[in-house]
């Protein structure tokens, strides 16, 4: 009898130790993510706390951790990113289309190994401490786009004959839909958890800086907001939705149409598209040489501060949900360019979101296009920071970090 107890205690232990084992390898660390962020009215939560961040963008993290030797760089990223304070990182869940590493390469048919991919980011990103704004899908044709769906359809024998109908003929419409659901109930095969029931991803986003010029009125872009907001959330109800808008004014409140940079109008309406009742939070982005070139700094100084003013105002007065400005950088292609240059205006952004964040809590962060590691200057836009290479900014993005953090412990 006592054999066989010992017999019995050793295989318990042994099968004790396996599945210990077995975890750790699974869940090599355990994610550092605690908490959902929700939206109270005008405001970010975190565990019915305020929250405020200080947030970057680095497009790239699916594509090169969908390679083993590429996933070394995800990882600094993160790293050098959590260590300076920022804590929301937005980046792609799309690439569509048969080119390098493509997530959907056919219309639901996906390339598994770049989905471990961002298995691996989401991963990665919970264990930094980091939370995930998620793209599904581009305006550009970069990575596919909606050029890419629209083609797909066409090839299917769809009557499609121009990008913009991705928003209102049913074929893409059900192409993208099929993406949606696919990417928001995939099972991470690294944490064996569903990207739905994720801490880790703080939020949803629709399209990549949409616009629908084949329809400046805004009804038919207004109309695949609400279509695909709601469907999102039939999916997914626990994690926050956005747009992904950059920010220009429509038709609903036209003295507004007169901030918009060059007067664009690009068939979306920053004021209705945001109004959607399924819509948890604005955008906008900001690029100042790129919308107003040829102007001085002064000139772009004061459209910085109107552009982030007027959507903050909007945003608090009108809409009474939380506003981030999504993208923003500074161009070392552009003459007179340098880092000091750079944190000079990265200061003045960040300046102005702490204060607005201050005078009402529904600015909640601005987010800086873009992080890389260290040697990845084919994929510079020009728009690339560095981290290790650039120790002065990195003194300007921990503070901002450190600012936010502290501001919303007083809210």
């Amino acid at each position: 009898m006592a054999s066989l107890m010992k017999a019995c205690c050793f295989n318990l232990l042994f099968l004790l130790l396996l599945t210990i084992s077995t975890t750790q390898a699974r869940h090599p660390k355990m994610s550092q993510v605690k908490g959902w962020v929700t939206r109270n009215g005008a405001r970010f939560e975190l565990n019915g706390s305020p929250f405020l961040f200080n947030g970057f963008n680095s497009y790239w993290l699916m594509v090169e951790a969908s390679e083993p030797n590429g996933r070394h760089k995800v990882v600094e990223v993160l790293r050098y990113a959590s260590a300076a304070g920022l804590s929301v990182c937005r980046t792609l869940a799309f690439s569509d289309g048969n080119h390098y590493n493509g997530l959907q390469i056919l219309p639901g048919i996906y390339d598994e190994r770049v989905f471990e991919g961002l298995d691996f980011v989401l991963s990665e990103a919970g264990r930094h401490g980091v939370r995930l704004i998620l793209s599904l899908v581009n305006n550009w044709v970069d990575f596919g786009g909606k050029r890419q769906y629209v083609e797909w359809a066409r090839n299917a024998g769809a009557p499609v004959y121009n990008d913009d109908e991705f928003f209102n003929h049913p074929v893409p419409k059900g192409y993208y839909k099929n993406h949606i659901k696919k990417v928001i109930t995939r099972i991470n095969t690294i944490t064996g958890i569903a990207y739905k029931d994720d801490p880790a991803v703080m939020a949803w986003e629709l399209m990549n800086e949409p616009r629908c010029q084949a329809n400046y009125s805004g009804h038919i872009f207004n109309s695949w907001v609400e279509e695909m907001a709601s469907f999102v959330k039939s999916i997914d109800s626990k994690h926050l939705l956005e747009i992904g808008m950059e920010g220009f004014y429509g038709n609903s409140v036209p003295d507004r149409k007169q901030f918009n940079p060059g007067n664009y109008l690009l068939g979306t309406d920053f004021i209705t598209n945001h109004l959607v009742q399924q819509i948890d939070f604005a955008t906008i982005h900001l690029y100042t040489t790129r919308w107003l070139p040829g102007e001085s700094e002064n000139d772009e100084m004061e459209f910085v501060e109107k552009w982030i003013r007027r959507h903050w105002e909007d945003a608090k007065t009108i809409l009474n949900k939380p506003l981030v400005l999504a993208e923003f950088g500074k161009n070392s292609r552009d003459r007179g360019f340098s880092v000091g240059v750079r944190n000079s205006f990265m200061n003045n952004v960040y300046r102005q979101t702490y204060n607005l964040a201050r005078d009402g809590g529904t600015m909640a962060a601005s987010m800086v296009w873009q992080l890389m590691a260290r040697g990845m200057g084919g994929w510079d836009d020009g728009y690339a920071i560095v981290l290790p290479e650039n120790p002065s900014t990195v003194a300007v993005i921990s503070s901002q970090s450190r600012a936010m953090a502290n501001l919303a412990h007083t809210l």
